[in-house]
C-alpha cells in the first residue's frame, strides 16, 4: 500500500519546524495544505479499506475459534461415551483448524497494525492541516499589519512632511491674494466715495439743534401742565 510506506515520513515530520525555518513560509504553508490535504483523502479511501479487510479477518478468526471449540467439545463427548476413534477424529479436526487460526491469527495482526496506522497517520494529518490553517491565518493577519505600517511610515515620512510645507506654503499665497483683492476693494470704495459739502453738514448740526430745542419746549410744557 503506498501511503503506508511514507507512514514513518508523515508521522515524524515536524510541520512547524520546517515553516519556522523557511525563507517564504506563505508560500511553503500553500504547498503543504495542498499536500496534505491530499493525503488525508487518500488516507480516509485507503482507511476504510484497510479496517474492512481487519473486520474481515477477525470474523475468520473468531469463525475459526468457534470451530476449534465445537470439536474440542466433540471430542470430549466421544471419550466420555467410550468412543476413542471418535474422539481422535475430532481431535485431529482441531488441529488441522488450529493451524489455520494461526495464519488467520497472523492476517488479523498484520490487518490491525495497518488499521493502526492509518489511524494514526489520519490524526497526525489532521491536526498539521488545523495547525497549518492557524499559522497561514496568523501570518495572513501579520502581513496586514505590516502593510498598515509601511503605510504609517510613509505619511509619517519626509514625502508627508514636504506635502504639508507645500500646503501651509499654498494658504500663505491665497492668505495674501484675498489680504491684496480686500486692500484694492477697500481703496476703491474709498477712491469712489462722494466729497463731504460743509454747508450740508453745517445745516446738519444746525438742524438737530434745532431739533433737540424744540423737544426741550414741549417737555417743559408737558412738565408746567402736570404741575411738575
Amino acid at each position: 500500500m503506498g501511503i503506508l510506506s511514507r507512514f514513518k515520513d508523515i508521522i515524524t515530520s515536524n510541520v512547524n519546524a520546517m515553516l519556522d525555518k523557511a525563507e517564504d513560509p506563505e508560500k511553503l504553508i500553500e504547498q503543504y495544505l495542498k499536500d496534505l490535504t491530499a493525503d488525508l483523502a487518500q488516507v480516509k479511501r485507503e482507511t476504510a479499506s484497510v479496517m474492512a479487510d481487519e473486520a474481515k479477518a477477525k470474523r475468520n478468526l473468531i469463525a475459526n475459534q468457534e470451530e476449534i471449540e465445537k470439536y474440542t467439545g466433540l471430542a470430549k463427548a466421544a471419550l466420555a461415551a467410550g468412543n476413542e476413534n471418535d474422539a481422535k477424529i475430532f481431535i485431529k479436526k482441531k488441529q488441522s483448524l488450529e493451524e489455520v487460526g494461526e495464519s488467520l491469527q497472523q492476517v488479523y495482526d498484520v490487518a490491525a497494525s495497518n488499521s493502526q496506522k492509518m489511524r494514526q497517520m489520519h490524526d497526525k494529518l489532521v491536526t498539521d492541516l488545523q495547525n497549518l490553517q492557524s499559522r497561514k491565518a496568523a501570518l495572513e493577519a501579520k502581513m496586514k499589519i505590516a502593510k498598515a505600517q509601511e503605510k504609517v511610515n510613509e505619511i509619517a515620512g519626509a514625502t508627508a512632511a514636504d506635502r504639508a510645507d507645500a500646503a501651509l506654503n499654498a494658504f500663505a499665497r491665497a492668505e495674501e491674494k484675498i489680504n491684496k483683492k480686500l486692500d484694492e476693494a477697500n481703496a476703491m470704495a474709498e477712491l469712489t466715495m462722494e466729497p463731504i459739502d460743509e454747508t450740508i453738514a453745517a445745516e446738519a448740526r444746525y438742524y438737530e439743534a434745532l431739533s433737540n430745542s424744540k423737544v426741550d419746549e414741549e417737555l417743559a410744557a408737558m412738565k408746567a401742565e402736570l404741575g411738575i
